[in-house]
């Protein structure tokens, strides 16, 4: 399976070849919480980036382990770049950006980010 997901102009777009997740994490950490993300963790190589890549800014905080990227015009992130535990390549899809998944079906996992 397929989805896909964009940052809300649509100048930034992604596909990634996976099920939609049915799972998302919720985190408390000063910048999740302010961006309202609801973040599934996928590996890197089931992520493409089909438009856009000149339309992103990064934005790197506290340890710079993730790379936060979002659409320099709209200022949505539809997605960040980082390593999970295992030093895996993993993109954070924020599922807010994907219209076909129906967001009130999510089983919700709320981490205490801010205690990190």
């Amino acid at each position: 399976m397929t989805f896909e997901g964009s940052c809300h102009c649509g100048a930034v777009a992604f596909t990634v070849e996976a099920d939609a997740p049915a799972e998302a994490m919720s985190c408390n950490c000063s910048h999740c919480r302010r961006k309202g993300f609801l973040l599934a963790f996928l590996p890197a190589d089931t992520f493409t980036l089909t438009r856009g890549e000149d339309a992103l800014t990064d934005y790197l905080f506290n340890k710079h382990n993730i790379r936060h990227r979002f659409c320099a015009t709209c200022g949505a992130q539809a997605f960040a770049e980082g390593k999970g535990p295992d030093g895996s390549e993993v993109r954070a899809i924020n599922l807010r950006c994907v219209p076909a998944i129906d967001l009130d079906t999510l089983t919700i996992h709320k981490v205490d980010g801010a205690s990190f």
